[in-house]
């Protein structure tokens, strides 16, 4: 079965450079191909067992690294006229799988913690929040519409 992702949506493996003293990793540039544009930079945290989804945003891409844990990103394409429509991609992230994640405007997405631990996502939207007009809209996470299953599937 081909694994075709959803247009617009980008992944970068992230690689960090380490030494004795440590290690570093470039997490987005204005260079690379997945930089739009700078709104904000925020931190969102989920714990082991809650699912943050789903939600999309008509103006904004998002930007998702996960520097800490490891988290199950899923994303939905409900959008008119894409070749990719109806398609659902998943993205394990996270400490032992360093990703930059660009998520295009109208693709529905959301993420939970996988493991014993908190994931933190760190996302660099296009766009800053605006309070008295978010650019932000919510569908539930088990929602009938999108052919997804947030449980965790032993294999």
């Amino acid at each position: 079965m081909e694994k075709r992702i959803i247009e617009g949506v980008k992944v970068r493996k992230l690689h960090p450079v380490v030494d004795e003293r440590g290690w570093l990793m470039e997490l987005l540039r204005s260079d690379w191909e997945e930089f739009e544009r700078f709104g904000q930079l925020y931190i969102t945290t989920c714990h082991p067992g809650v699912v943050k989804a789903w939600h999309y945003h008509k103006r904004q891409s998002d930007h998702f690294i996960c520097l800490k844990g490891m988290a199950k990103v899923a994303l939905y394409d409900p959008r008119e006229g894409s070749r990719t429509k109806g398609i659902v991609n998943e993205f394990f992230m996270g400490e032992r799988n360093f990703l930059l994640l660009k998520i295009p405007p109208n693709v529905c997405h959301g993420f939970r913690a996988i493991g014993e631990s908190e994931a933190w996502i760190l996302n660099v939207p296009t766009e800053k929040y605006e309070y008295s007009e978010p650019d932000e809209y919510r569908i539930p996470y088990n929602s009938k519409d999108i052919p997804y299953d947030w449980e965790v599937k032993n294999g």
